[in-house]
């Protein structure tokens, strides 16, 4: 009788993955690595905190004007691409841009000067009513603007808030466009700074703002009336 052998057992090539054991694929390594850098440097530490402004100043006063029977729409402001941004930018010197690290605005340069306008203007009392950009609403005259400038200013004499505006007032009832334009004004305040912050910066450009704010109502009011006096 031939003797009975048994079947030989082929041992397991070393780069095929033994049953039940886990293994990682050599470029696997190094992403892996990093991601457990990342991730231990992380721990431990609390979050940035960053700090965020609004304006903030009493409306202009205008008691003893006589109301004007017409409605003002007030169109969302445009803004320089160098001021387009919630960073709270400052200008160390000429040539030069730079922002405040871990604070800024609470809302786009555009959207802060529409706001307040709109508030000032609601808060004079001087028109039969005011809308916002978002409202369908009628109204006989439009106010639509840019903001040119928006930043803090360090020069040679002292801090300064620098706010600039481009405003123009439309008349809606004219059709023709040379008599629609009722006026196209630039408006520039520099308000000094007590004090190279972010806070300080907050406080400047609000005094800034108030006093653009109220040449503004002023000179829009004045521009109303007479149109409207002359149907």
């Amino acid at each position: 009788m031939k003797a009975m052998t048994a079947p030989m057992c082929k041992p397991l090539s070393p780069e095929r993955p033994r049953p039940g054991r886990l293994t990682l694929r050599p470029w696997l390594l190094a992403p892996l690595a990093a991601l457990l850098v990342v991730f231990l440097s992380g721990c431990g530490k609390p979050p940035v905190m960053v700090n965020q402004y609004i304006l903030e100043y009493p409306a202009p006063v205008t008691a003893g004007k006589a109301k004007i029977p017409a409605a003002v729409k007030v169109e969302l402001f445009s803004v320089a691409q160098t001021f387009n941004t919630n960073a709270m930018v400052y200008q160390p010197q000429p040539f030069q841009s730079q922002s405040y690290n871990y604070s800024r605005w609470r809302a786009n340069p555009g959207n802060l000067v529409t706001d307040y306008l709109i508030r000032d203007l609601r808060e004079s009392g001087l028109f039969k009513a005011v809308f916002g950009p978002d409202g369908g609403e009628k109204s006989r005259f439009k106010l639509e603007g840019g903001v040119a400038e928006f930043q803090e200013v360090d020069a040679a004499d002292g801090w300064k808030a620098s706010l600039a505006l481009t405003v123009t007032l439309l008349d809606t009832t004219q059709e023709e466009l040379p008599r629609r334009v009722v006026f196209q004004k630039n408006y520039r305040v520099l308000e000094p700074l007590l004090e190279k912050t972010p806070q300080g910066l907050a406080q400047g450009m609000s005094r800034a703002m108030e006093q653009v704010s109220a040449r503004i109502i002023n000179d829009t009011c004045e521009a109303a009336r007479t149109r409207t006096a002359g149907k």
